[in-house]
């Protein structure tokens, strides 16, 4: 009887810790990045031959860049020199860890583009928003480094940028990684002078 009770009492201490150990994993802040950049371009039209759909710009720089506008480049015959185009880019990049409900790693992509009407000056809108979910296979302190299982099953290895960051983790955590790309792109009539 009395080896039953020593057991009990060693035993308990581990099952305390292993119930505190999840329990802290399933409440602990789960670390994030979110980060952004942006671009803005103006260039003057300089030169345009309709015909051809050749295109010369000058940035702001005084650079010349000349293009040939594809046939999806809807109303390109309103464009005149002196015209102004205008060309924004938008990057985002977020990644999140989240505790695993047996979610397999996954990726999926979303498109949308869109374009003036007919008759309208020339511009578009483009939007390409990927997600990656990988799952947290290793993390190791002493190197700094942590393993992802990536949606085609590969497993590749990271350093940590953060190495605080690995602390709070937990291996089989899932990793969210969204990267959303956005373009924009319009031709702002120059009024006569």
């Amino acid at each position: 009887m009395r080896k039953i009770v020593i057991s009990m009492l060693v035993a308990l201490p581990l099952v305390t810790a292993t119930a505190w150990a999840q329990e802290e994993a399933e409440t602990m802040e789960r670390p994030s990045l979110s980060t952004s950049r942006s671009v803005m371009v103006t260039a003057e039209v300089t030169a345009i031959d309709h015909e051809t759909r050749v295109v010369t710009v000058r940035r702001a720089d005084g650079t010349d860049l000349t293009f040939t506008a594809s046939e999806e480049a809807r109303n390109l015959g309103q464009v005149g020199v002196g015209d102004i185009l205008v060309a924004e880019y938008v990057e985002s990049l977020t990644v999140q860890v989240f505790p695993n409900d047996g979610i397999e790693p996954e990726a999926a992509v979303a498109t949308a583009i869109a374009r003036t009407k007919e008759g309208e000056m020339p511009g578009f809108a483009a939007m390409e928003q990927q997600v990656i979910v990988a799952t947290l296979e290793e993390v190791n302190l002493e190197t700094n480094t942590f393993k992802l299982k990536e949606p085609d099953g590969s497993i590749n290895e990271y350093t940590a940028r953060i190495p605080e960051n690995l602390r709070r983790v937990v291996v089989g955590d899932l990793v969210v990684i969204t990267v959303t790309g956005a373009i924009a792109i319009t031709v702002e009539e120059q009024p006569a002078e």
